[in-house]
């Protein structure tokens, strides 16, 4: 890589247990790639898209994560807080053209949050990687 990336991070501070592991290995890979960064946080995932829009017409970014986590509960709220999630980060990618990698986990337990949000299996790594590919490109 010739380029020294910028990116934007921006993460939900809802499960926190969940986003520090996945900012962890976002920053980790982010370091291995030379890349610098900016992070704000938000309080739910559901701002996620709107913080995102928001910084993207005040400053340069050459692509963002977006870091989250939302459980599954009794009620098919969570599945259509994740569409809505994932159509507006979607939507955003396309519009400013610029590669926007979505790890707002959809779990359907604790359990499984904390194991994709772990050192071994951390899915954010999987976003920084993902974004850089386009990025390179």
């Amino acid at each position: 890589m010739s380029k020294k990336y910028k990116f934007l991070i921006v993460a939900s501070n809802f499960y926190p247990k969940i986003t520090n592991g996945l900012l962890s290995g976002a920053i980790s890979e982010l370091k291995k790639h030379k890349c610098i960064y900016d992070l704000y946080k938000v309080n739910g995932s559901l701002e996620i898209p709107v913080q995102v829009s928001i910084l993207l017409k005040k400053k340069k970014y050459d692509a963002v994560i977006a870091v989250g986590c939302i459980i599954k509960g009794k009620t098919d709220h969570y599945e259509f807080i994740a569409q809505a999630i994932t159509n507006s980060l979607l939507s955003i990618s396309i519009d400013k053209r610029i590669p926007v990698s979505n790890t707002v986990l959809t779990c359907s337990s604790l359990k499984q949050a904390i194991d994709r949000s772990s050192k071994k299996l951390n899915r954010a790594k999987e976003a920084v990687l993902a974004a850089i590919s386009v990025l390179n490109n």
